[in-house]
């Protein structure tokens, strides 16, 4: 969009919303016209950038309501199922796009999200790390060509995470799996221990390192006979996943419905 892009954070007084926030504070792209939060909140009211910025010449305030249907480009979501249910909403009466990174979302919210694409510009990811969704791309290639090839995932993460393996992790599995015309259901592996036999020809393994304060290391290892292929990624600053969600916004402010990934908007070019 060649104009400032509106643009709404919907769970804004969140790890990821209060990052978000700082980084739009000082992005000439955009101006920030809405910090959402839950309505019992105790933010709600307050100022976002006590004694800063303002928004069409009022302190900007975090609020538990939407804003008027067209005061806004696009809303970036990273709030919680119920939060993202209300953006979905709004969004969807009145044709704004949307960018979520919500997770735990059950199989009718899940549904709702599949199937508002035909009515909204609308992205999801599990992880907005643009070096993680290059890297999902490279093992695509990777896999596709080297078919024979053993596939192991390696992740490492801080030992508060409570899932394991990573969604990241998993996600990059899905992508090679079906880049072999197979999935994780039928070819993923998760657990060895004892004596689990030889490796079956065609699985997907994974191994899970948790402690420290990892943010996040991903690494995909294909073994071929006296060669193999590392692809990885390390991730030493949480605000990499702000920034790409950021830059998706720009991207998909302004764009007709669809559902649309990270690897569409790298295929056109990150948002200048």
């Amino acid at each position: 969009m060649s104009r400032t892009i509106r643009i709404a954070v919907n769970g804004a007084t969140g790890r990821m919303g209060r990052t978000l926030l700082g980084l739009l504070r000082d992005d000439p792209r955009f101006e920030l016209a809405a910090a959402l939060t839950a309505a019992d909140a105790a933010q709600v009211g307050q100022p976002v950038f006590p004694g800063g910025k303002a928004s069409g010449g009022a302190v900007l305030r975090f609020g538990k309501t939407w804003p008027a249907g067209d005061a806004l480009d696009v809303v970036v979501d990273f709030s919680g199922p119920e939060g993202l249910a209300s953006a979905l909403d709004h969004c969807e009466a009145h044709g704004i796009a949307l960018v979520s990174g919500t997770t735990g979302l059950d199989a009718a919210l899940t549904e709702r999200l599949e199937q508002a694409g035909r009515r909204i510009a609308l992205l999801r990811a599990a992880n907005f790390s643009l070096g993680v969704a290059v890297l999902t791309r490279l093992l695509r290639e990777a896999s596709a060509a080297l078919r024979e090839w053993d596939l192991e995932i390696v992740e490492a993460h801080h030992g508060r995470k409570e899932d394991a393996p990573s969604g990241t992790a998993l996600a990059l599995g899905e992508a090679a799996a079906a880049a072999r015309g197979t999935s994780l259901a039928r070819d993923g592996v998760y657990v060895r221990e004892g004596r689990p036999g030889a490796r079956r020809p065609g699985s997907i393994g994974f191994a899970v390192v948790r402690g420290g304060d990892v943010v996040g290391e991903h690494q995909a290892l294909l073994l071929g006979p006296g060669e193999r292929v590392e692809l990885g990624h390390r991730a030493t600053d949480r605000s990499i996943f702000a920034r790409g969600a950021i830059e998706a916004a720009c991207w998909l402010a302004g764009k007709p419905a669809g559902a649309y990934d990270l690897d569409a908007m790298l295929a056109e070019r990150v948002c200048a």
